[in-house]
């Protein structure tokens, strides 16, 4: 009822799962990841176990194949199983119990592992797979482009109703206090690949700072800034065009009440996702 991917970018340290089905909520379910340790989906007659399970034996150096033989091997319901497993060295395994409903199967390469059941057809994984070869950018750039290339390959052959994302990085999560990078979930919808995409779309350009550019903090702009702050009422100082310690404090004032802490800079230079929701926010975007 499921296709998924686990994957990793040793050279970024990120791990994680993409994963879609015509089941409510399958971000609950599939996904698990550590950083530094591996990523796992567990699926078909799901063994959510095999995560935390799974995640433990990594962490003690136990290899993705051997990960999923112990875990497997331990489970009397296996021929109802899938799991996919990417560990802490890039190594890849799959498993499909052959009770899984058809089509079931998977495939493992270099960081990547790519299973599904209650499918379409074997080139659902196979161009899973090809995708996430030829993409290019980060893992959630290469998780979404493989997940996407599935969906438009057929798929669960049920249809569609969820998707999620799972990548992890050591610190990448909220003010640095977790490693959870990237964690959404789409729980219901007729194109949950789409709207997983577009979710993300948003939480790139608005969160992350990978591709959000800078912009110097020339007179012009920080003017416009302390205006639109005043309008706010987060600055009260003069509009002179100077970043100076009261247009710092009321920025990160600003900042701190949208969520955007980590758009916060000292170097005299100004992230274009904090300007536009200052903008945004005093009613000066245009």
């Amino acid at each position: 009822m499921t296709f998924s991917i686990a994957a990793c970018d040793l050279d970024r340290g990120d791990w994680g799962v993409a994963v879609a089905s015509k089941f409510p909520s399958v971000g609950s379910v599939v996904p698990w990841a550590t950083a530094g340790v591996g990523a796992i989906a567990t699926q078909a007659h799901a063994n959510v176990d095999y995560g935390p399970g799974g995640l433990a034996l990594l962490a003690q150096g136990v290899s993705a194949e051997a990960a999923v033989a112990r875990l497997s091997g331990a489970d009397d319901n296996r021929a109802a199983r899938q799991l996919g497993i990417v560990d802490a060295t890039g190594g890849a395994a799959s498993f499909t119990g052959d009770e899984c409903m058809p089509w079931a199967g998977g495939m493992s390469g270099e960081g990547f592992a790519c299973q599904g059941n209650i499918l379409v057809g074997p080139e659902v994984v196979d161009e899973m797979a090809r995708a996430f070869r030829a993409a290019e950018g980060e893992l959630v750039d290469r998780l979404l482009v493989a997940l996407a290339a599935g969906d438009a390959a057929g798929g669960d052959r049920r249809g569609r109703q969820s998707a999620a994302l799972l990548v992890v990085r050591d610190g990448g999560g909220y003010d640095g206090r977790n490693d959870r990078y990237i964690d959404l979930r789409v729980d219901d919808h007729t194109d949950p690949v789409g709207e997983l995409a577009r979710v993300f779309a948003v939480y790139d350009d608005d969160y992350l700072i990978r591709n959000d550019r800078l912009m110097e903090a020339t007179p012009a702009l920080v003017r416009e800034m302390q205006a639109a702050l005043t309008r706010t009422g987060h600055y009260r100082g003069q509009t002179h065009g100077e970043m100076d310690d009261a247009t710092r404090a009321a920025l990160a004032d600003f900042a701190g009440q949208v969520n955007l802490e980590s758009k916060v800079r000292e170097d005299g230079r100004l992230y274009r996702s904090l300007v536009r929701e200052v903008q945004e926010v005093s009613g000066a975007a245009g």
